[in-house]
């Protein structure tokens, strides 16, 4: 069966740091996924369409709500408009592809903070997660199994990508917020034979994507 529909997928740099690589990788992890849409349409010929939401750009505050998000259903519940305009944000897409750090074998604090404002308007959505470190993120990318699939009741992938550092090199220009080379800005090949590990994963989610959208119709 085709789905009509227009899935809409976000792509969130988590780190909010003032001196960070997130929003290149990010950038880069974006790219191909949709280099590999052009050769592998998305399953039962659906529309796709992708945001890049920087953390490190939104500036949320530390969260301040005095409600229970599992509690409220609607944007209008909330008490700040900074929460109302997250809430509507995140409503409005269907599935996630989460490009973090990992910050003292966790997830980052902003990220973490920028999750917990919310509860509805992420349960029941499809997610992937590509972390980057010293040792890859992996716990960061376990943690966030666990927050988002079991704490949110989103939908987890089994598997995850994990991006470690190939080099001190690289290593120093991520800590301070070099350029990096990776494309679309640049053409460095440093985590080249991840490409299909993440092109595959997100083939998984595209997949799932796909089927939930056809149960809604």
């Amino acid at each position: 069966m085709t789905v009509s529909q227009t899935i809409r997928v976000g792509v969130i740099s988590g780190s909010t740091r003032v001196v960070r690589a997130g929003p290149q990788i990010a950038a880069w992890v974006r790219q191909i996924i949709e280099t590999d849409l052009k050769q592998t349409p998305a399953p039962g010929g659906v529309a796709l369409e992708f945001e890049t939401i920087d953390l490190g750009a939104m500036g949320l505050p530390l969260l301040d709500e005095p409600g229970i998000p599992a509690h409220i259903g609607t944007a209008d519940g909330y008490t700040h408009e900074h929460t109302r305009a997250w809430s509507r944000q995140v409503a409005a897409l269907d599935g996630f592809v989460f490009v973090t750090a990992q910050h003292n074998w966790g997830i980052p604090a902003g990220l973490k903070n920028a999750i917990d404002y919310l509860y509805n308007e992420w349960r029941g959505k499809p997610f992937m997660v590509v972390t980057y470190g010293g040792h890859g993120g992996v716990h960061a990318a376990a943690a966030l199994q666990l927050v988002l699939g079991g704490g949110l009741k989103m939908l987890a992938l089994k598997e995850t990508v994990n991006l470690t550092y190939p080099g001190k090199d690289v290593f120093d220009k991520c800590t301070r917020g070099q350029p990096l080379g990776l494309p679309p800005a640049g053409t460095a090949t440093i985590w080249q034979d991840r490409q299909e590990d993440i092109a595959k994963t997100w083939r998984e989610l595209a997949a799932t994507l796909a089927k939930k959208a056809e149960k809604a119709t």
